[in-house]
């Protein structure tokens, strides 16, 4: 999964002054809020964000949430039983027919509705491993294990390391997820001059090709690549020591540097859950033939997957918002980096999770169908001071352009922006 950034001195400042107010240049969004301009407003506290909140957005019911479950649920049988009904798995004699184009056609509309409908499966998951499902988080595990592992997802490492991304948002060192590589990283030498790996794969292809190989590496086999821990973590273990050239932090082993001793029992329950999924569906293969399961499963699984990651990449990622060093960062700093933007009718299927994504970040706690209203309590509160992140531009053409911008940061101190290898 490509990574990325920009390095912004703070003599760099003038230009980027002006963008404090004003959120759109050269008709592209951009941040309101630059750390490094003179004028830089003052950051409020949690709690003074928090107290703007109407109380009852922090109330859980099981009631509501388990609608949620049940509702989606029905939307995911619905799905199957059409797919069942019209489709066949058997492939079409004659490959270049009517028959052979309605088949493809079929098949693959089913897995992009059925991976949309568990991409909301997988939002509730996540609500349990923040809390925010019920008050009992017993029942919270119950409910997120069944409907994590059910999608290959770890629960509880990714529980764990989810809460690591709300913790350290944005933090160039300590962060989770989408942390950003630096230029050596990416093949650019002292010089900026292009030595090998990312920047040169650039080089050799392309400005177009790049990004598309960039919205390829994230969306298709980047969440296996996170999980494995080759692409997107942090520098840092759970001891706070960074890690060593060649040195892996994975969701699966228990003695990852990723988890501290205490989880381990956990993360090997986590990790034999996925082991089971995978044995049931080798049996499954075995009775029916593979076909069909990557059919019936795996399509819509890696449309799933595809959604997850497309979320938290374009959560926290614009060439204009800022990530940090640990020099400069701070926990509020950190969650006024993400950014809300629109989904359309996705909202529905993923539970407004990219659209009220700040309050998100700033009370993890809060259950998302009470989301609408906080959102509207923050933005309030902040717009006014050039603080909150609201960019409507459609998510697509927001995906395309952070493929494009969003490659590296110049180092790992200080305020840094992302920089594209066009530059």
């Amino acid at each position: 999964m490509g990574k990325g950034g920009r390095s912004v001195t703070r003599a760099q400042t003038a230009e980027k002054s002006a963008h404090t107010i004003q959120t759109f240049t050269d008709g592209r969004w951009v941040s309101p809020y630059n750390p490094l301009a003179k004028d830089a407003p003052e950051l409020p506290s949690k709690g003074e964000i928090k107290a703007v909140i109407p109380k009852e957005c922090f109330e859980r019911s099981y009631l509501h949430s388990m609608y949620f479950v049940l509702r989606d649920t029905v939307m995911a049988v619905a799905c199957a039983y059409i797919a069942h009904s019209t489709l066949s798995t058997d492939i079409p004699s004659e490959l270049l027919s009517v028959d052979a184009l309605k088949w493809f056609l079929g098949w693959n509309t089913y897995a992009f509705w059925m991976g949309c409908i568990l991409t909301g499966h997988w939002v509730l998951a996540h609500e349990c491993g923040h809390g925010a499902f019920s008050p009992s988080q017993t029942f919270n595990d119950f409910w997120g294990f069944i409907m994590h592992q059910a999608v290959l997802v770890p629960y509880f490492a990714w529980q764990y390391t989810h809460a690591k991304h709300h913790r350290r948002t944005n933090n160039i060192m300590d962060g989770e997820s989408h942390v950003p590589n630096i230029a050596k990283e990416m093949g650019l030498n002292e010089k900026n001059e292009r030595s090998g790996g990312y920047a040169a794969i650039h080089e050799a292809i392309g400005d177009g090709p790049f990004a598309m190989f960039q919205i390829f590496a994230h969306l298709v086999i980047g969440w296996p690549i996170y999980l494995m821990g080759f692409a997107s973590t942090g520098r840092l273990g759970q001891d706070g020591k960074e890690l060593q050239a060649g040195e892996i932090i994975d969701h699966y082993r228990p003695w990852s540097k990723m988890f501290p001793t205490k989880l381990r029992f956990k993360i090997a329950l986590s990790t034999l859950g996925v082991i089971a999924a995978w044995v049931g569906l080798y049996f499954a293969a075995q009775e029916y033939g593979v076909l069909p399961v990557v059919l019936w499963y795996i399509g819509p699984l890696m449309w799933n997957q595809a959604w997850l990651v497309l979320y938290t990449w374009l959560q926290h990622n614009d060439p204009s918002v800022p990530q940090y060093g640990s020099d400069e960062w701070t926990w509020v700093k950190g969650a006024l980096s993400t950014i809300d933007r629109p989904y359309g009718i996705f909202d529905f299927f993923h539970h407004k999770i990219g659209s009220t994504h700040v309050a998100h970040h700033l009370f993890h706690e809060m259950p998302f169908y009470k989301a609408d209203v906080a959102t509207a309590s923050i933005k309030g509160f902040l717009e006014p001071k050039g603080l909150y992140n609201y960019d409507p531009t459609p998510w697509y053409v927001a995906m395309w352009r952070v493929a494009k911008t969003c490659h590296y940061i110049e180092d790992v101190d200080g305020v840094q922006y992302y920089k594209s290898l066009e530059d």
